[in-house]
C-alpha cells in the first residue's frame, strides 16, 4: 500500500490519483503512501469512508514524520467499515479487548497460584529413628502373642489337665479292693454267681465245685 514513489520520479500516477481518475502533480499528498498496484483498493475504501478530500486536510494537519502512522490509521478504519458497515472496527477492538482482559485475568489466577504455592511449607521426610520405631513396633504385634491369647490357652490347658485327672482317679477308683464280706456275700454264693455267669457267656465249660479234689 505505501509507496514513496509518484509522479516526482516517473513512475506513473499513485494509487489515489489512479483511483480518482487524475494527473498525480509533483508534491501529492497521496504518493508517498498509496503505490500505483495495492493502493488504488486501500484508497477506494478510504475514499468511501472518509472522502478523498477529507483525508487530504487530515493529512495536511499532521507533521510530517507522523502521517505514515495516520494512513495505516484510515486505511484500517475503512476496511474494516466496509466489511462490517454496522460496528465497523468497534467490533474488532471490543473483541481484542476482551482477550486482553481474559489474558489478564488468567495471568493473575496463575500468579496467585503461584504465591500460594510459595508461602506452603516444604513437606519433611520422617526421621529415621521414628521409621525404626514404628517397624519394630508393627513386627512385634504381629509375631508376639497377646495377653489375652495367652490367658485363653492357660484356661485351656487347665481344663484339659483336669479331663486327664479325671479318669485317673475314675480308674484308681474303680480298681479298688472289693470285699464282698462288707457287703453280707458269703463265698459260696459268690462262685454260684460266677459259675452261672461263665456258663452264659462260655457255653461247653464246666467247673469243679470248690471242694472236689
Amino acid at each position: 500500500m505505501m509507496s514513496t514513489a509518484g509522479a516526482n520520479n516517473g513512475s506513473g500516477p499513485c494509487g489515489a490519483c489512479k483511483f480518482l481518475r487524475r494527473k498525480c502533480v509533483k508534491g501529492c499528498i497521496f504518493a508517498p503512501y498509496f503505490d500505483p498496484d495495492q493502493g488504488t483498493a486501500h484508497f477506494a475504501a478510504v475514499h468511501k469512508v472518509f472522502g478523498a478530500s477529507n483525508a487530504s486536510k487530515l493529512l495536511l494537519r499532521i507533521p510530517t514524520h507522523k502521517r505514515l502512522d495516520a494512513v495505516v490509521t484510515l486505511c484500517y478504519e475503512a476496511l474494516t467499515r466496509v466489511r462490517d458497515p454496522v460496528y465497523g472496527c468497534v467490533g474488532h477492538i471490543f473483541t481484542l479487548q476482551q482477550q486482553v482482559m481474559n489474558l489478564q485475568a488468567e495471568l493473575a489466577y496463575i500468579q496467585a497460584h503461584l504465591s500460594t504455592l510459595r508461602c506452603l511449607p516444604s513437606p519433611q521426610p520422617p526421621p529415621l529413628c521414628a521409621q525404626s520405631h514404628s517397624l519394630m513396633s508393627l513386627s512385634s504385634s504381629s509375631e508376639v502373642p497377646s495377653f489375652s491369647k495367652l490367658a485363653s490357652n492357660s484356661n485351656i490347658s487347665m481344663h484339659f489337665d483336669q479331663l486327664q485327672l479325671q479318669p485317673q482317679q475314675a480308674s484308681t477308683e474303680s480298681t479298688g479292693f472289693y470285699n464282698p464280706s462288707e457287703h453280707g456275700i458269703d463265698n459260696e454264693d459268690l462262685h454260684e454267681l460266677a459259675r452261672a455267669f461263665a456258663s452264659r457267656c462260655l457255653p461247653g465249660v464246666r467247673f469243679r465245685p470248690p471242694n472236689s479234689p
